[in-house]
């Protein structure tokens, strides 16, 4: 291979070189994936300038901006997005126009910039940036809560605004004669391609991928999964709209089709690998002149730009019926300036509408603001620590029976079918108001309260109760729960739903009366149903999952015996357990060897 070629991988080597080491060494020390992309491009940019075209790369890295809303559309179905239409374009709107008029003003009278310089600016930087903010998300694995969709809304409006804020820019530009016929015609073009993505995500694009299926080419199907992508994006990119917009109107349009869970695992590689480049590519972008240049203009004004849109944020999310918690989440999530800043700012410094220096500044602060979002995030979650998305009064009139159920998510509603249907009440709590007023039309005794204080517990009758079901989904919840009531009502026997083998371990350590690994009856039931589907008898396959489960309890109590488990007073420390299969698999072997140890 000549030295040409080898040199042409140069750079892809540098970048896949920062990501491998920095994404997980910044994990680990809990600052979080995108911090440590934004420091890899960074030190090989900026620092030891390796690579020098950072704004280049920008350009392709916004790829996995597209590629992440594409997926975002797939889990939306469209009555689902019809339902978020007023957070949309009411909390969505309202925080691009009120949030764009304030920043217009500061920049007017503290930057000194003309009316049209400050309100390109102003509405620069009231738009947040959709790859940060939904990476954040996404990390957290808030995407599907009442601030994730809040803030989701709030970006999918933005993405939408773009659009006319670039349309200002030939309008506010100096000598625009004819900018209103220009104007006219990119509206209609517009409108004519979010019509004619809408028809083809209808009609055409299933059709399609059943035609693909059936010819079963895989490397097809994730050509047309790419195309589709990519096509839509185009589209838009051309009648002037964002890219990422018209990916996520055909993951839209493609939500209800069968072939959406295939989709989704053929984009999913692309779009970790090109956001991950996009944030890298952020930071090589980062211009260390401008930073010295302005560094006292720059401090000052990346911490204003992010308390005045917080607080702007806040303030609308709480007009619009959200609650303190979830709107000051939602603030903390999307106070930084946006990747569409960047384009806004330099189409309006090629406008002339303010100088190539304003721009460079700009973008330094935008590119800051963005690099501090995961502290906001921090903050934002310190702030609301111990609280709960939304409040609901705490009534418990009525509240005691002889079971008492903390949590009623999908493990805790089945089990409590199996309690009701042999006559016994049941007393639930939970944390989630929207899940409380879910399910208390149906007739539960659900009460809403946080099963980690001991008042809560008295006011719903844990003195009263023969049995309390602990629930719960986080390990830590359950356990800080688990002691808590072992330290305060010694006589309650103690049901739990555990995590995993060491958290099973460390609850037997605590004296619980019984506890189940949440998966584990499932994945018993689902292997003894595989095994008669494949010919086996239904007695055979009953007993085979029998030994599966008695083999799995000696071990357990092997393992508690064996000093696996070191009892502390206050914390319950467990060594880990290694895993290691009950039945080893070979080809001859059909069933059970008995000689085998028994493991998980």
């Amino acid at each position: 291979m000549a030295v040409e070629d080898t040199v042409t991988y140069y750079e892809p080597l540098l970048l896949l070189a920062g990501a491998v080491v920095a994404a997980p060494l910044f994990k680990r020390i809990g600052l979080g994936t995108i911090l440590g992309y934004l420091a890899a491009g960074v030190a090989i940019g900026p620092v030891a300038r390796l690579i020098t075209d950072g704004r280049e790369l920008l350009h392709v890295a916004e790829l996995g901006v597209v590629f992440l809303l594409f997926i975002i559309g797939l889990e939306l179905k469209p009555a689902r997005l019809w339902q978020m239409r007023g957070e949309i374009f009411g909390l969505g709107l309202g925080q691009v126009v009120l949030t764009g008029f304030v920043l217009g003003l500061m920049a007017l009278y503290g930057m000194g910039l003309s009316v049209a310089a400050a309100t390109i600016v102003g509405f620069g930087l009231a738009l947040s940036s959709t790859a940060f903010a939904m990476q954040t998300l996404e990390e957290e694995g808030a995407l599907n809560t009442r601030y994730g969709q809040t803030s989701f809304s709030v970006l999918l409006l933005q993405d939408i605004a773009i659009a006319p804020l670039l349309l200002l820019v030939p309008l506010l530009a100096p000598g625009s004669e004819g900018a209103e016929t220009i104007s006219g015609t990119r509206f209609a073009l517009a409108l004519a391609s979010v019509v004619a993505l809408v028809a083809a995500g209808r009609y055409l694009l299933n059709p399609l991928f059943r035609i693909i299926a059936n010819a079963g080419a895989k490397e097809a199907m994730i050509a047309a999964a790419l195309l589709v992508v990519l096509g839509s994006a185009t589209l838009l990119q051309i009648a002037g709209l964002s890219m990422a917009l018209g990916a996520f109107i055909a993951g839209v349009m493609l939500a209800e089709s069968s072939f959406r869970h295939e989709l989704e695992a053929n984009i999913e590689p692309f779009r970790g690998v090109l956001l991950g480049l996009f944030f890298m590519a952020v930071g090589l972008s980062l211009d260390l002149g401008v930073l010295a240049q302005n560094w006292l203009t720059i401090v000052l004004a990346v911490p204003v730009l992010m308390v005045v849109k917080a607080a702007l944020i806040y303030g609308l999310c709480r007009l619009f019926g959200n609650g303190h918690t979830d709107a000051l989440r939602v603030a903390m999530v999307l106070p930084q300036g946006g990747e569409f800043g960047f384009v806004l700012f330099t189409a309006a410094s090629s406008a002339a509408i303010f100088p190539a220096a304003t721009a460079s500044l700009l973008i330094a602060v935008v590119t800051i603001s963005m690099a501090l979002t995961p502290l906001s995030v921090r903050l934002g979650e310190r702030l609301t620590r111990g609280e709960v998305s939304e409040q609901m009064e705490e009534d418990f009139q009525g509240a005691g029976s002889d079971v008492l159920m903390i949590g009623f998510s999908r493990f805790g509603q089945i089990a409590s079918q199996i309690l009701l249907a042999g006559g016994t009440e049941v007393t639930i709590i939970d944390r989630s108001a929207e899940r409380i007023r879910t399910v208390e039309k149906f007739g539960f005794r659900i009460y809403f309260g946080d099963g980690r204080r001991k008042e809560v517990l008295e006011a719903a009758g844990i003195r009263r109760a023969k049995i309390v079901a602990v629930c719960t989904n986080g390990r830590e919840t359950t356990d800080y729960i688990v002691d808590l009531i072992r330290s305060e009502f010694p006589h309650v026997r103690l049901y739990v739903r555990s995590y995993d083998r060491v958290h099973t371990l460390s609850l037997k350590a605590r004296g619980i009366d019984y506890e189940i690994r949440e998966t584990f009856e499932s994945g018993l039931m689902f292997g003894r149903r595989t095994l008669e589907a494949l010919g086996a008898s239904e007695a055979s396959a009953a007993d085979i999952a029998e030994d599966v489960r008695r083999r799995d309890e000696e071990r357990l109590a092997i393992q508690a015996v064996e000093g696996s488990i070191y009892a502390g007073r206050d914390k319950m420390h467990v060594r880990p357990v290694a895993p290691e299969p009950l039945v080893r698999p070979t080809r001859e072997s059909r069933r059970l060897d008995q000689s085998e140890p028994a493991a998980e």
